[in-house]
């Protein structure tokens, strides 16, 4: 009679098998990346490595100093690395890589771009390979966030515009199929600034590529967009003009005193407004006395801040962009009215606009908006209200914006809201089964925040990865499952307390009994 065997014994014996069968299925995948580079035959495409990456590599990364971003990854799961050129003109190119993760669910993913966007986003191709999409990222056609190499040349500007998100979706979703056998079964888009820009213009211009798209501040109304940031220049002047008004006071006195006026407005002082459409900040209160020098405005500075905090119009009193909403002033002091020409709009008008490497950003007036505006090079507007297209097919679109972004205002993604349901005469009720928009308290530009910021939409946002906790994974259920998400939840930076974002035009109001930080204690009106 043979001997019996434990429980114990058997659950090792199948323990060590499947780890047998693990290591076999490693080894099976690195061995067809590592070939997989002799089956890539696609026109216009050079293929330069294909190689396997263990999870926890710290892998170098070619990436411009510029972009502000490290030279190295952290991989967190097992991919194959696909790196290559992709011809998109005569005089014109993306550099390009795709990401396929062992762990693959079958869903496809295009990353976007931030700023003038010729820097790969390793970071969110890491993140959304980790979570098992095959993830394409692409450098828009240039290096760096310059916007040099624009100049002269409309094709790398097409490349900036669309193209590079476009031709990365097509390579990138043929290379998944070859690689995995099959086509994906769904593809999204996640971007957030130029890449929430990129996300809409998708939308707009091709709605087949994707299925589900997650864009964040977008950067649309380009021209106006733009316009904007530059005019503050001219308004603040150099540090050393009577106009202009020290970082640390927007950091301090004036931020502070835009909490005195309108923190309360949403029922609780918690230092971030729910509704910064309700606060008309006033920086009267900010005045010197007589005698006081500090911690305080001089008339000619109160001015300076009544201007830059104001929405831009024309001429004829059209509104050209909207308002930096209130609660924003803190970033916007580091980076817009910091005393220096605005980075992207000087590049702007010089590389793009008017071929003119030598204009001047301090002599910017409403006839440079008139020019790019009309000039709208390649499309770039990305300001069309017409989405029924992508609805037909059947996609859908989470919009969100943080109410603290101090770069792009969040008030021009209600504009562009509005605009969706003027132009297609719909109601909020009859766009939410397709397009659902949610302002997110306390969030900067597209991360950080004093308030739930961690979304789940980028990979310094995550709280969780449920999707009642991550608004990229909400999207795979809306789109697989049929099941919309009614709010948005955010964690804060050290996750001591979450919040449920409302839909727009619904706002959160605190009703109570409980602590500001009690979730519960919030309501969608």
């Amino acid at each position: 009679m043979a001997p019996l065997r434990s429980c114990s014994g058997t659950l090792m014996g199948a323990l060590a098998l499947l780890r047998m069968a693990n290591v076999h299925g490693q080894d099976d995948f690195a061995a067809n990346c590592s070939s997989f580079v002799d089956k890539i035959n696609m026109e216009n495409v050079t293929t330069y490595a294909t190689e396997y990456i263990a999870a926890g590599t710290n892998l170098s990364v070619a990436i411009d100093p510029s972009c502000g971003r490290p030279s190295y990854q952290v991989v967190s799961t097992d991919i194959c690395r696909v790196q290559m050129n992709v011809t998109t003109s005569q005089r014109s190119e993306i550099r390009m890589e795709a990401w396929f993760p062992q762990g693959y669910t079958g869903r496809f993913l295009s990353t976007g771009n931030g700023g003038i966007g010729g820097c790969i986003q390793y970071s969110e191709l890491d993140y959304t390979s980790s979570l098992g999409f095959a993830a394409v990222g692409a450098n828009n056609g240039h290096e760096g966030q310059r916007g040099v190499a624009f100049l002269n040349n409309p094709d790398v500007i097409a490349d900036y515009a669309w193209r590079s998100v476009h031709t990365a979706v097509l390579v990138g979703k043929e290379l998944t199929a070859l690689f995995y056998g099959a086509p994906q079964k769904k593809s999204y888009f996640v971007g957030c600034s130029t890449g929430g820009r990129q996300g809409w213009k998708m939308v707009q211009d091709f709605p087949d590529d994707f299925d589900g798209v997650l864009s964040g501040a977008p950067a649309i109304a380009f021209s106006g967009l733009l316009y904007w940031s530059g005019s503050f220049y001219p308004v603040t002047g150099t540090e050393d003009a009577d106009t202009f008004v020290p970082t640390q006071m927007w950091l301090g006195a004036i931020h502070q005193e835009v909490l005195n006026q309108c923190d309360a407005l949403d029922g609780a002082i918690d230092g971030v407004l729910e509704n910064p459409d309700l606060c008309e900040f006033d920086p009267t209160p900010l005045i010197c006395a007589e005698g006081s020098t500090t911690d305080c405005l001089t008339e000619t500075q109160a001015e300076t801040v009544r201007t830059v905090l104001s929405a831009v119009y024309d001429e004829n009193g059209d509104l050209i962009y909207p308002r930096l909403q209130p609660g924003a002033e803190a970033l916007a002091g580091m980076t817009q009215f910091n005393g220096d020409p605005y980075l992207y709009t000087t590049d702007w008008w010089r590389y793009v606009i008017h071929n003119d490497s030598t204009w001047d950003p301090a002599s910017i007036t409403l006839a440079d908006f008139r020019v790019a505006k009309a000039q709208n090079p390649a499309g770039v507007e990305t300001f069309d209200g017409d989405i029924s297209a992508f609805e037909a097919i059947g996609g859908k679109i989470l919009h969100y914006h943080g109410l603290m972004d101090g770069l792009i205002s969040s008030d021009n993604s209600k504009r562009y809201y509005s605009l969706v349901r003027k132009t297609m005469g719909r109601e909020p009720a009859e766009l939410d089964g397709f397009y659902r928009f949610f302002p997110i308290s306390g969030m900067s530009h597209c991360t950080g925040g004093d308030g739930a910021h961690k979304i789940g939409n980028a990979q310094d946002g995550v709280a969780g990865t449920r999707p009642d906790e991550n608004v990229l994974m909400a999207l795979v259920q809306w789109v697989e499952e049929g099941v919309a998400p009614e709010v948005v939840r955010g964690a804060n930076t050290n996750q001591t307390y979450w919040r449920a974002h409302c839909k727009w035009p619904q706002t959160n109001k605190y009703v109570g009994p409980g602590s500001y930080e009690d979730e519960s204690a919030w309501q969608c009106a």
